[in-house]
């Protein structure tokens, strides 16, 4: 039986199931004065309250494993599960210090208040698997998201076929400045220091910003407010790449008084191996550290929290064409141009990146059901791009970047008893400064950028059934920039005719210019969740987004040194508009669960990057891309199922599949994500150690919806030259992976547990390229690894 046959199979099976409709009822007490009526109570899908008294009553449950969660500000959540068989009567006590659970969260909006995308929840054991890894290592996870990449350490989230500036992160309330514009830039941020994440699929997080077209994601760190003190260390070995990492933090809670946070990490990784070969010059290194201290009383709290990212990152040696010739043959050959013994010794081309963020957050508890939030935040970011340079530039940066970024956040929340309603202000300024002590023209110019925006959503519930939610946010954007154009360049981009006033100084070769760009955008989302009978929800929402043109966009310009092409920006680009509809549907069996979202997003003035054909500077001839619009439309599905088999195994399913439309010229679009499959089979056995025992499998087909962007041009081929085809846009063929994942826990110690973990990635050693990897030209994906964990809880 096939694997879609298999799935509708099971979908059909179940959903002709009968449910029995119980009552579950009682009442909350408290051994304080409480107000009953802001208490919220969550049973199964059901959301309630209780009354003035309370006593709360909640109707048409199933039978089944049932949750039930209780929550109230300042007082300890009630979070358990029942196996419900009948009508139930059943009390709840308040107490105070609440403990936040360590936990990952993966849904499509983190707004708690607002109901009308679907939630999905990822446990602690899942990030902790990829404590070696990157953030988009992590969020590949869940269906309908996958990563771009630079090679295998620089990955990128994409959201529904979207990735880069139209999908920011958001880390502990602060959305990363860390010249994201970039497609080989990956997010500043040490995956180990996440206590929730949360992605928003599409624009509806509007109380973060209203340029999220892709969608966000959203890095909460871990918060404990009992009192207690605890720690964690994880150390990683990866025998592909000879090194791993050490990852350890402390953590002291407190409901009320003083409480803290740190974690520190190390990674250190050599070489990484192909099937077949070294990927010679693909090492990488980080140091981080994070902390935070928070004094809380009974009216307010204070916090202050400062992190460090440095790493630095090897790019593929073979990446770095010098001529044509090498390119050429670098993609019909199929084998990299250079190949090395394994070292640990990173060399030219790589990235030196250090990012930095400092803030402080003071919320005031007005009373029960209300709060203001005020914070400010200072973030640093130093980008330091090599290249493959000689003489006295040998080891000097071919890209120097320093990025400050100050912001200022006011927030307000009010929660009633069918209502919630949030309203804030922001505002930014950052500046951008290119080092001229390169040598070389910088790709990113000298510019100061202003933001100010404010937004108010709400949700109300008209019953336990029907809810609707909506939303509304302005902003502003002022950008100023200074840049040097070649006249040759400016006039053969059309900018003399468009742009004459940006001329600010005439020097010989060069224009001197100072652009300018002002925007005035309005976000919106609105949507509804209905609950039916047998435990089916309906999810529906719409947005709209504009996303203004990032720097790299308005003003590449010349050889970006990390990926080894010559990117050319647009002054003439406008900002994109998106409007997408989401709609989720999700079914809940005793044993089985499904969940589907298809999605429609139409995108006006949609920004991309484009291959154009070769330019030759004094380093040599290298592919050029440019920066394009036009209108696009991606509709897409994404689809998961959950099944409880037996007591021990379990079995889950993904697919995400998006179709991108270039309308303007009725193509596809470049650089969308395949269809892709993945199967997971699940054994546990809680007696033996609490073994756990996974077989992955995952099927990323070839994308065959991709427009034709080849091109001709001369190589030299004997003393002669030769007109051929570069071929850079057929996709590589499909690929089929096996992952394997064990685990046992151990109480090695009074007061600690040790989790020993075994993986193998690539069982079979499968040569393949990802069309989402920029360095697929030149080089293999990572073959066959052998992981080894230690997880110890003190």
């Amino acid at each position: 039986m096939s694997k879609k046959n298999f799935v509708f199979f099971w979908l059909m099976l179940f959903v002709n199931s009968l449910y029995s409709q119980n009552t579950i009822s009682g009442k909350i007490i408290s051994q304080e004065p409480v107000s009953f009526s802001d208490i919220h109570i969550h049973i199964g899908q059901k959301i309630s309250s209780s009354d003035t008294s309370g006593n709360y009553r909640v109707t048409n449950l199933p039978d089944g494993i049932t949750k039930i969660y209780i929550s109230h500000i300042g007082y300890q959540s009630i979070d358990t599960v029942i196996n419900l068989q009948g009508n139930l009567e059943i009390d709840f006590k308040l107490k105070r210090n609440t403990t936040k659970l360590h936990e990952v969260v993966i849904q499509q909006k983190n707004n708690a208040n607002s109901k009308s995308v679907a939630e999905q929840q990822i446990k602690l054991e899942t990030i902790e698997k990829y404590s070696n890894k990157s953030l988009g290592d992590v969020l590949k996870e869940v269906a309908g998201i996958s990563s771009l990449k630079t090679g295998n350490a620089v990955v990128k989230p994409i959201i529904n076929g979207l990735y880069g500036s139209r999908v920011p992160v958001i880390n502990n309330n602060v959305k990363l400045e860390d010249q994201q514009w970039g497609t080989e830039h990956a997010p500043n941020f040490d995956v180990n220091a996440a206590g929730k994440i949360t992605v928003i699929k599409g624009a509806s997080g509007l109380q973060y910003g209203g340029d999220a077209i892709g969608g966000l994601v959203i890095i909460e760190p871990i918060n404990v407010k009992k009192d207690t003190l605890f720690g964690k260390t994880i150390v990683n070995y990866d025998a592909n790449g000879k090194g791993g990492s050490l990852s350890s933090s402390v953590h002291k809670g407190n409901d009320l008084g003083w409480s803290w946070n740190a974690l520190a990490t190390l990674k250190y990784m050599g070489d990484k191996q192909a099937a077949a070969y070294v990927l010679s010059n693909t090492g990488n290194r980080e140091a981080n550290f994070s902390g935070d201290l928070k004094y809380a009383a009974k009216k307010f709290n204070a916090t202050a929290f400062y992190s460090y990212y440095k790493s630095v990152i090897g790019i593929l040696s073979a990446s770095h064409t010098g001529n044509v010739n090498d390119l050429y043959q670098s993609i019909n050959n199929k084998v990299p141009s250079v190949i090395n013994d394994f070292t640990y010794i990173i060399q030219n081309p790589k990235q030196d990146v250090q990012h930095h963020i400092a803030k402080f957050n003071f919320d005031y508890y007005l009373n029960e059901s209300a709060f203001i939030a005020f914070q400010y935040a200072f973030q640093f970011n130093k980008r330091l791009e090599y290249d493959v340079r000689r003489g006295d530039y040998k080891n000097t940066a071919a890209l120097d970047l320093d990025l400050k970024t100050n912001t200022l956040n006011i927030d307000f929340k009010k929660s009633g008893h069918d209502w919630n309603f949030e309203s804030g202000l922001s505002a930014a300024t950052q500046k951008n400064y290119a080092n001229p002590a390169t040598g070389i023209r910088p790709l990113i110019p000298n510019y100061d950028k202003i933001d100010f925006g404010a937004y108010a959503i709400s949700s109300y519930n008209f019953s336990d059934s029907f809810s609707v939610d909506g939303g509304l946010r302005y902003d502003f954007s002022k950008m100023d920039a200074t840049k040097y154009y070649q006249k040759s360049r400016w006039d053969e981009r059309g900018y003399n005719e468009t742009f004459p006033e940006f001329i600010a100084g005439d020097y010989g070769t060069q224009w001197l210019t100072k652009p300018n760009f002002t925007f005035h955008n309005i976000s919106a989302s609105a949507g509804f969740h209905k609950k039916l009978e047998k435990s089916w929800d309906i999810f529906t929402n719409v947005s709209f987004a504009s996303r203004n043109p990032n720097p790299s966009e308005f003003f590449s310009d010349g050889l970006h040194h990390s990926t080894g092409v010559i990117e050319l920006g647009d002054l003439n680009l406008k900002k994109e508009q998106s409007t997408k509809l989401s709609v989720t549907i999700r079914k809940k069996f005793d044993q089985f669960s499904f969940e589907i979202n298809p999605y429609s997003n139409h995108i006006h003035d949609y920004i991309f990057l484009k291959p154009v054909g070769f330019e030759t500077t004094i380093r040599g001839a290298f592919p050029v891309w440019e920066y394009q619009q036009t209108d696009a439309l991606l509709l897409g599905i994404d689809v998961q199922t959950h099944w409880n088999i037996t007591n021990h195994w379990q079995h889950s399913f993904s697919l995400a599949y998006v179709n991108g439309k270039d309308n303007s010229k009725k193509e596809p679009l470049i650089d969308m994500p395949p269809l892709n499959l993945n199967n997971k089979i699940r054994f546990s056995k809680k007696e033996w150690n609490q073994l756990i025992l996974e077989l992955k499998s995952e099927i990323v087909l070839q994308q065959n919806r991709y427009p034709d962007n080849n091109f001709y041009t001369n190589i030299i081929k004997d003393n002669e030259f030769e007109s051929v085809l570069v071929d850079i846009s057929t996709p590589p063929p499909a690929y089929h992976l096996l992952h394997f994942y064990s685990e046992m826990k151990f109480n090695t110690f009074k007061k600690m547990n040790t989790t020993v973990a075994f993986s193998v990635q690539n069982i079979f050693n499968v040569s393949y390229r990802d069309y989402l990897n920029r360095q697929r030209f030149f080089a293999d994906e990572i073959g066959r690894s052998f992981q080894i964990q230690l997880k110890f809880n003190y």
